[in-house]
């Protein structure tokens, strides 16, 4: 008996400027997050709400400075055993240490939680990545003085799905009930 898949879809051409980079990372810890609103039915794939579980908890901004951030997906299939997921990893750059980015690091990376991060890139679209978790933090204060000083910070999921764009019906008001802004 056949087993039924998804249809293909194609990828239509696009001629919009594509650009690079991150311009802003939020994270938030993912129990915070009481439910998803996920459309992930042809064409969509995004997320149109975010529920926090307490009015007064949202996301927080880690500021990123242009061309220092980025995020990676990498699928792997294993054949033989059938399973697929998507290793997804946001590697940051704050300049300037500090005994404040320090502290927001640490608890940042406590007790290991998971994390929910969005992510606005440099086309303008915001990304959803769960289940985050803090793996590594490097740097220190450079060498030469033009080097200056500064935290390297990677986050790393193993999730089924790539990333979804994030399009809150409500408009700029529902990101910023969220802390998105």
């Amino acid at each position: 008996m056949p087993i039924t898949c998804t249809a293909l879809e194609g990828i239509a051409k696009n001629c919009d400027n594509n650009s690079g980079g991150i311009y802003a990372i939020w994270f938030i810890p993912q129990d915070n997050i009481s439910l998803i609103n996920e459309n992930i039915v042809f064409p969509n794939y995004q997320i149109t709400a975010i529920t926090l579980t307490a009015p007064l908890v949202l996301f927080e901004n880690f500021f990123v400075r242009r061309n220092t951030s980025n995020y990676t997906e990498e699928t792997a299939v294993d054949l033989i055993n059938g399973s697929t997921f998507v290793t997804q990893t946001i590697n940051a750059v704050f300049h300037r240490r500090d005994a404040a980015k320090s502290n927001a690091l640490k608890i940042l990376g406590s007790g290991q939680q998971y994390l929910a991060a969005v992510v606005l890139d440099a086309n303008g679209k915001y990304w959803y990545f769960p289940f985050m978790q803090l793996t590594a933090t490097g740097e220190g204060s450079g060498t030469a003085r033009a080097d200056g000083s500064k935290y390297t910070v990677t986050t790393v999921a193993e999730n089924e799905n790539l990333a979804v764009e994030v399009i809150l019906s409500g408009g700029t008001a529902a990101y910023t009930a969220l802390g998105l802004v």
